[in-house]
């Protein structure tokens, strides 16, 4: 059996070391600190300039020195609000099918001003948005296809109000893709009456 040690231990003083490695670390300055999470934030995503704020408002940057580095990253094209806008309106209609209302939302979420989001929200017109949600339409239709009219016709409008698309848009892109299949598209307790 393994004798212990029975002398009192030296507690450890809580001032740092005067001699070695450890002496020499020194905090780092904020500008430095305000770099370095700038540089993570943009590594695994691209962020918008009031995302990068957020993060380093999180920790504890000051304002200042957050717009200076900000300022630095935007001057020298690592921080670009019209792009990354821009890069956001075109992934989120083209893979998530979102329409330009959910799209502004999104975009206000992350901080874009509203001039920007506006002009990054012209690249997709009233025809991209009508083509995108027939395309929708048709992919719920025929995941539906085995139920009744009025139930498909629900989770036609429900899934294409989530993505932010207009209900008489919807309502009248599924009436014409359910007349092209041969189905009823309006039975005569229809919930939601055809509107001009």
């Amino acid at each position: 059996m393994a004798r212990r040690d029975t002398a009192p231990r030296r507690r450890r003083s809580q001032e740092p070391p005067s001699t070695g490695a450890a002496a020499m670390d020194a905090e780092p300055d904020p500008e430095s600190v305000a770099r370095a999470i700038a540089l993570r934030q943009l590594t695994s995503a691209p962020r918008s300039r009031s995302q990068l704020e957020e993060a380093m408002a999180r920790r504890d940057v000051p304002e200042d020195v957050a717009a200076r580095v900000l300022d630095r990253f935007t001057e020298v094209g690592l921080v670009d609000d019209a792009e990354y806008a821009r890069m956001l309106v075109r992934t989120r209609h083209a893979e998530r099918g979102l329409s330009r209302r959910a799209i502004a939302v999104e975009l206000r979420r992350r901080g874009i001003d509203e001039e920007t989001a506006t002009a990054a929200l012209e690249q997709v017109d009233a025809d991209d948005e009508t083509q995108a949600a027939r395309a929708l339409v048709r992919r719920k239709l025929r995941a539906t296809a085995s139920l009744d009219t009025e139930t498909r016709l629900r989770r036609v409008v429900g899934t294409l109000g989530r993505k932010g698309y207009a209900p008489s848009l919807v309502l009248r892109l599924a009436r014409e893709e359910l007349a092209a299949e041969g189905a009823d598209p309006a039975p005569d307790d229809d919930p939601w009456p055809a509107t001009e």
